[in-house]
């Protein structure tokens, strides 16, 4: 039988707050290590910060053209040698089934300039469990969330943050990506995702409103669609109950626009129930398209509405983009929409990037068609990547 490896016991027997203090000395004892750091990304995705004591002591580094945000971004170790002092420095990415929290710094003292393969892979062993354990330490440490800010949050910001699955994940059948924008003061929009052996559910959800009153709508109907997902209950039940929930709360006077999909796994078969104002692009075959479906009633709108899936198929190689009216409706300074030319290009120059990375980089040229004046709405983008299930046998 398999038994933990020793840098998880070690971990799993530490204090919260301690776990990457852990992993620093153990790194030392094994390798000599001159200085061991754990860069967290940011809310933004656009910097990497050091975990430590408020306020923060050393400057942010960079996403964007630097060693460490080179291996944040390709999820791949990677060292520097620095002949001047006789070290290398080794990059590794710290994340948890694709979703990517930050980047280990190591700096090893070494003769030349390459990292012997044993230590590198030790070195990710404890990346990975480190990971891991941060995520669990999250329950009860504040120390790690504290490092991925970059300015303050919102109290609305604090509270969508909160809700949210993760930024990504990775599975063999698919690929999942989200990014919300403005990153330090969303109020509305959110996203949301389970898997079980055979089934993914997704949901896209653009609420109504600002601020606290927007955040508090956008909670009440994922929790909801939480609960009835998790009783069992099938899609279209799941859409009447968070109905009846935002309904009975707010009797029409809020609502919520949510799209909400279940994929089977093993054949790509997919049923959505379309009930506001979130779309869907499709990028097949190089050709981009969007995907028409029946506009149902927002999550709220009404008192017992019934909600009726539709049924689609995604094939190996599809991409698919969920993007909020914050985005596809967004102005250029001339009047232009975004969706009418610039979303369809921005989708095909991405293609490239991993899913993970796709919301970001879109929301990034966004900001090109905009121009440099405010957001005038919450900005969601969420990339999922079809592999389909791999063949046995």
């Amino acid at each position: 039988m398999d038994r933990p490896s020793a840098v998880e016991r070690l971990l799993r027997e530490a204090a919260p707050h301690e776990v990457f203090d852990v992993v620093r000395a153990l790194i030392e004892r094994r390798h000599g290590a001159v200085a061991v750091e754990l860069l967290m990304a940011d809310y933004a995705l656009t910097q990497l910060q050091p975990v430590g004591v408020l306020p923060q002591t050393h400057d942010p580094v960079p996403v964007h053209g630097t060693a460490p945000g080179r291996t944040f971004s390709t999820q791949q170790p990677h060292w520097v040698h620095d002949p001047a002092v006789s070290t290398v420095t080794v990059y590794l990415p710290v994340s948890v089934r694709g979703d990517r929290l930050g980047v280990l710094r190591v700096q090893l003292p070494v003769d030349g300039s390459d990292v012997d393969a044993e230590v590198l892979e030790d070195l990710a062993e404890c990346a990975g469990a480190l990971a891991h354990e941060i995520v669990v330490a999250e329950r009860d440490t504040d120390l790690f969330l504290q490092a991925r800010r970059a300015e303050r949050l919102t109290l609305a910001a604090e509270m969508q943050w909160q809700l949210l699955p993760g930024r990504s994940c990775a599975r063999p059948e698919y690929s999942l990506g989200a990014q919300l924008e403005p990153a330090y003061a969303i109020f509305g929009d959110s996203f949301d995702w389970s898997a079980s052996a055979d089934e993914l559910i997704l949901t896209v959800s653009n609420g109504m409103g600002e601020g606290i009153e927007a955040t508090l709508l956008t909670n009440l109907a994922i929790n909801a669609l939480r609960n009835a997902r998790r009783a069992g209950l099938d899609l279209a039940a799941q859409a009447l109950l968070a109905d009846q929930a935002i309904y009975g709360r707010h009797q029409g006077q809020q609502f919520l626009s949510t799209l909400l999909l279940r994929f089977h796994l093993p054949t790509g078969k997919a049923e959505i129930i379309d009930a506001g104002s979130p779309r869907i692009w499709r990028l097949r075959a190089g050709n981009v398209e969007a995907i028409e479906l029946e506009a149902q009633m927002p999550l709220g709108m009404f008192e017992d509405t019934a909600y009726t899936p539709q049924h689609f198929e995604v094939e190996p190689g599809d991409r698919l983009l969920f993007i909020s009216d914050g985005v596809y409706d967004a102005l250029s300074p001339a009047g232009e929409k975004y969706s009418l030319h610039a979303l369809a290009r921005a989708i095909t120059s991405t293609r490239l990037l991993p899913a993970s990375q796709v919301p970001r980089a879109m929301l990034q040229e966004l900001l090109g068609h905009r121009g440099t004046g405010p957001a005038t709405d919450d900005c969601l983008v969420v990339c999922l990547d079809w592999h389909g299930r791999p063949a046995t046998g």
